[in-house]
């Protein structure tokens, strides 16, 4: 008996999470095709981290991409002679990996003398790395079939016509295929017409403005030693403040060192950027906007050094989310969104990219299971994409409130911790939250996923 043949699926977005999906459908011998607004591929910000669980949900995947990205990523896990100092005083030993040391940023003192509040290790050995956007888009770009990608196509509507997925495009044209994935990020237009297929309204499908802008730039590695110090450049660094924060990470670019600069500022009006579905999420600034926001703070020594090595012009970064506007459903029908199209997130857990590998090990687990069954039909397709709304949705959209809390604890603007002596607390607190993010077991969850698959088949061929 001869299998049915596979449906044919569009991916709209050509970003990491649609590229690191088409390398996981290639390999499932699944029919897709990659429609991309852009002219080529391209992949704004700069550092980009990965926790271990990241590291995991990759090898499940495709086993070359953790072996490219031991090479290429930067492991921000070497401790500096302050967080060695520390851990073996809390009896933790060197061996595990500094995630992040915690500095109060309006403590005057040198990066190279000024010691952590508190330090947050991965632990185990496990670590945490980062990667260039561009560079790791490359090695994507590399590993999957540039053939399948359609370029110059930006989304303005996906409709059901006779029961087949069309795709409308601002050019005019159109393309059919039987089930639709969108992996268009946190501007996500399928996010948009899912919204509305699920009768909430178009307009609730757009993203919303976080309350918290950022700017973002790479610092040259000399600049950013002579500014803190080789120690304190090495490991990420992130300074504490009442409504703002910096964090500072190494990174390479091809075979530059840079230091990777995000300085985060809470917006106390509300008017930087509108409340919904912005135009752009960049805006052009300056050094000097950069500095005037956190002297305001009481920032100064470290940090402002760090600002004045910063270009005269740079970018800030309006931070969106789905935190006021959650999905209530991942999918309808044949209609489905993954990644930061499913649960756009703002970056304080530096998770971020880590959950969207975990769904896609999750979603190639469900398409396994049903192809293994000779199941996998247009028919089926919704039972794909329910299970693995029932699988995700939850975790997700955790880390979507989490983080935006995550932020806040950064900032001080959490009256639970602001009670003397209270770093400790705090530690406590991001330890737990930080563990839930990376001790996510990639194994029991694709185990998890294929029986629930297997009940949902048998389900369907009753019925």
């Amino acid at each position: 008996m001869s299998s049915p043949p596979l449906p044919h699926l569009a991916l709209i977005g050509a970003g990491i999470t649609s590229l690191t999906l088409s390398i996981r459908l290639s390999a499932l011998a699944i029919p897709h095709t990659i429609y991309e607004q852009s002219a080529s591929l391209t992949e704004l910000g700069a550092g980009l981290g990965f926790g271990p669980n990241a590291v995991r949900a990759l090898e499940y995947i495709d086993p070359r991409l953790v072996e490219i990205f031991n090479k290429t990523a930067t492991f921000v896990g070497n401790p500096s002679h302050q967080g060695k100092e520390l851990l073996v005083q809390e009896g933790k030993g060197v061996d595990e990996r500094v995630w992040i040391e915690f500095l109060d940023g309006t403590k005057q003192g040198g990066g190279e003398t000024l010691k952590p509040e508190f330090v947050i290790t991965a632990g185990n050995g496990r670590g945490h790395a980062a990667v260039h956007r561009g560079q790791w888009l490359d090695v994507l770009g590399g590993l999957a079939d540039k053939e399948r990608i359609m370029f110059g196509k930006r989304v303005v509507d996906v409709v059901c016509l006779d029961g087949k997925m069309r795709i409308v495009f601002a050019d005019g044209t159109e393309a059919g295929a039987d089930g639709v994935v969108g992996c268009d990020g946190v501007k996500s237009k399928v996010r948009e017409v899912l919204m509305g297929m699920l009768g909430e309204g178009r307009e609730r499908g757009k993203c919303g403005y976080s309350g918290k802008y950022a700017y973002r730039c790479l610092v040259p590695w000399g600049k950013a030693v002579e500014a803190v110090g080789d120690d304190r450049a090495g490991v990420s660094s992130l300074w504490m403040g009442l409504n703002r924060h910096l964090l500072t990470f190494p990174v390479h670019r091809q075979s530059e060192q840079f230091l990777n600069l995000v300085a985060f500022v809470t917006d106390e009006d509300g008017q930087m950027w509108p409340q919904e579905g912005p135009a752009s999420l960049t805006l052009p600034a300056t050094k000097a906007d950069a500095l005037r926001d956190f002297e305001q703070a009481g920032f100064s020594g470290s940090v402002r050094r760090l600002l004045e090595m910063t270009k005269e012009r740079m970018d800030k970064w309006g931070l969106y989310d789905v935190a006021d506007r959650p999905l209530s459903k991942f999918y309808f029908g044949r209609i489905m969104v993954i990644g930061d199209a499913a649960h756009a997130s703002t970056p304080h857990h530096g998770s971020g990219a880590g959950f969207c590998m975990e769904d896609i090990s999750v979603l190639g687990a469900l398409f396994e299971e049903s192809i293994a069954h000779q199941s996998l039909t247009v028919e089926t397709l919704e039972d794909v994409f329910a299970a693995f709304d029932c699988q995700r949705r939850e975790r997700d959209q955790w880390l979507v409130n989490s983080s935006r809390r995550a932020a806040d604890l950064y900032q001080w603007r959490i009256p639970d911790f602001l009670e003397p002596n209270s770093f400790e607390k705090m530690k406590a607190d991001i330890e737990q939250r930080q563990e839930y993010c990376w001790g996510f077991d990639v194994e029991a969850a694709v185990r998890e996923a294929k029986k629930h698959m297997s009940e949902r088949l048998t389900l369907h061929t009753q019925s």
